[in-house]
């Protein structure tokens, strides 16, 4: 007879047991553990896919997209890269955005036409709803997140060169 954690173990298969069921308890925590992550974990890699972008002048065209995101350990940083191009628009968007109790916040930068300013906005499981503002611009951007794919939506008001874009992506593999 042996004793484990001041429990008295009687033979070898109740002292298997007993470590099994520890194992599978640490196991559990680590589960829940891993479950509590920041909202932004499951975004993490590259994406590409389609959309439509809907231009000032009352046009619409389609676009193709690439986005790499770019995630903390605890999922509540993200720095993000989307690329975009139609037959006459083209937009390079980098942001860098922080969750604190689904409250997001940071900046962003568009450098083909050097304008940037701040993000602000909430997330919830699979979905972040935002307002990217810079003196010039300004817009809402939703981001719904469903498995290896996800929906932007940007909308933006009338009078601009740009007042909407639709984009479906999928995580690259």
């Amino acid at each position: 007879m042996g004793h484990l954690l001041g429990l008295r173990v009687s033979n070898r298969s109740c002292f298997q047991g007993l470590c099994l069921a520890i194992s599978m308890t640490l196991l559990l925590f680590a589960s829940v553990g891993h479950a509590e992550t920041g909202p932004f974990a499951g975004l993490a890699g590259n994406w590409s896919g389609n959309g439509t972008i809907s231009l000032g002048n009352g046009s619409r065209e389609s676009i193709r997209c690439r986005a790499r995101y770019s995630v903390s350990a605890d999922g509540n940083r993200l720095q993000q890269s989307l690329r975009c191009a139609s037959d006459s628009y083209r937009f390079d968007l980098s942001s860098n955005v922080t969750s604190q109790e689904g409250q997001l916040s940071g900046m962003w930068n568009e450098s083909s036409r050097n304008m940037g300013g701040t993000i602000s906005g909430t997330a919830r499981p699979g979905q972040f709803q935002v307002i990217v503002t810079s003196p010039s611009f300004s817009a809402n951007l939703s981001l719904a997140l469903h498995g290896d794919r996800q929906l932007v939506v940007i909308s933006a008001p009338p009078g601009g060169q740009l007042t909407g874009v639709s984009i479906v992506l999928a995580r690259a593999k």
